[in-house]
């Protein structure tokens, strides 16, 4: 049993490093910018379900309020950059520290929550963190924050027309997400995770602990998504509440990972590569007589998905598995 386990990790990571080889090498004949972009905004929220998959999946906490992180990790690192000349490569990091103690400490107060009180929780918090945004003058308000393009600068990440450099950097964040979930999936974190998410009552009888469990779990996807956040805001070049915080983004990064596959490994990129794209082209092609189409697509596809594969995409690849748990 140990060495199928064994057997079966190792053929994960090297299929994992082809998949990495062949999205680096995707847009590269590409020459179109609005399919470049399209790219990278997929790649990025493959990163950013992964990231809520980590507490949603695997932990099964049910979170719609991930918007509060990255809208956090957004701002920090932008007004790090503007205010102090803190280059966004070293910003992302900080952004990643201070989305993650936010997670901690809206984890501490909800997590004495269970299931949809949780869940409910999550979106009043963020509905709390859109609203004190908007009316904070410090932080731009609703005006929001320009990001001046200062040259061209792997350090800032500035490049003025090239997309390539951008994709590379929400390549190597998605890649870490990956990482975290694959190493997590066989470390007793991950084991403890999914006890917690299959039955509390059995797992805290197992000695673990449920609170810090969940705590863990918070901090970690948490600080990926605030990363995530600021090479959002460091792409786009400009921020506001209404594009970094509002609630449907928290949907947004839940979504690809629902419906690939929740506590999966290749659910989230599997997710986003149709989610994403099916979205973006939705509302380029339909402009605005299809305002709201997209989130049509969104319920359709979720309610298809369940009805066809309760499971998520991941299991049309037979790669959805039951947790690797010796037997007795």
């Amino acid at each position: 049993m140990a060495n199928a386990i064994v057997k079966r990790r190792r053929q994960e990571l090297v299929v994992g490093g082809v998949v990495l080889a062949g999205l680096a090498l995707l847009p590269v004949p590409i020459k179109d910018v609005y399919t470049q972009n399209l790219i990278i905004i997929t790649v990025l929220f493959a990163g950013l379900a992964q990231a809520w998959n980590i507490l949603g999946g695997y932990c099964g906490q049910i979170s719609l309020g991930h918007a509060l992180y990255f809208g956090i990790g957004s701002y920090v690192s932008t007004l790090l950059y503007l205010k102090l000349g803190i280059p966004p490569t070293l910003g992302l990091f900080a952004a990643g520290i201070v989305a993650g103690a936010a997670a901690l400490l809206i984890g501490w107060p909800c997590f004495r929550l269970s299931g949809h009180y949780y869940a409910i929780a999550t979106v009043v918090v963020g509905e709390i963190g859109y609203l004190l945004f908007l009316n904070w003058d410090f932080v731009g308000g609703a005006t929001g924050v320009f990001i001046p393009f200062k040259g061209e600068s792997w350090a800032e990440l500035q490049f003025k027309t090239a997309k390539l450099p951008y994709h590379f950097v929400v390549l190597a964040f998605a890649a870490a997400t990956w990482l975290a979930a694959f190493w997590l999936e066989g470390s007793r974190w991950g084991f403890a995770w999914r006890a917690v998410k299959d039955d509390v009552v059995a797992a805290r009888s197992l000695g673990v602990n449920i609170f810090a469990s969940k705590m863990a779990a918070a901090a970690l996807s948490g600080g990926f998504t605030g990363m995530g956040g600021a090479l959002y805001a460091q792409y786009v070049g400009y921020i506001d509440p209404d594009s970094v915080l509002a609630g449907h983004f928290s949907i947004l990064i839940a979504l690809p990972a629902v419906l690939g596959g929740v506590g999966t490994l290749w659910g989230p990129l599997i997710g986003a590569a149709v989610l994403i794209p099916a979205s973006e082209l939705s509302r380029s092609y339909l402009g605005g007589s299809g305002r709201g189409v997209d989130l049509m697509l969104y319920g359709g596809l979720i309610v298809l998905v369940a009805l066809a594969r309760p499971q998520g995409l991941v299991s049309l690849f037979s790669w959805r598995r039951k947790s690797d748990v010796p037997a007795a």
